[in-house]
């Protein structure tokens, strides 16, 4: 939020370079969300409400990583303007982000809670 232009730069770079960053980020991500994907099949009998978030999550980073990879048209115009610095929008859309992530932290806090007093 505070240096837009570096931040935009940076990814927006990552994305069109498609150098050995991107192809880690790229593979750390897609592992992450098939494990979520595969521990939420493998546990469908006793899985807990917020486990829905591994399909919904999962299977959204994967279609965002796909169309990066492939080179979607419509969704690299979407994130041209996700990453438009002098957009109207630039602090709605990533402060949405920073609120979606914040609510994710506080979902895992709460969880790592409940599970240390079910041991004690």
């Amino acid at each position: 939020m505070a240096d837009r232009e570096s931040y935009a730069s940076f990814w927006m770079g990552i994305m069109e370079n498609k150098g050995i960053a991107y192809f880690g980020i790229m593979g750390i991500l897609a592992a992450l969300c098939v494990l979520g994907i595969v521990t939420f099949i493998k546990n469908r009998k006793s899985n807990y409400w917020w486990r829905w978030i591994y399909i919904f999550g999962g299977s959204y980073v994967l279609f965002d990583l796909f169309a990066i990879a492939t080179g979607m048209k419509f969704w690299s115009r979407l994130l041209q303007m996700m990453f438009d610095t002098n957009s109207a929008y630039w602090n709605f859309i990533w402060l949405f982000f920073i609120f979606l992530g914040g609510c994710v932290f506080v979902l895992g806090v709460r969880l790592l809670r409940s599970i240390k007093m079910e041991e004690n």
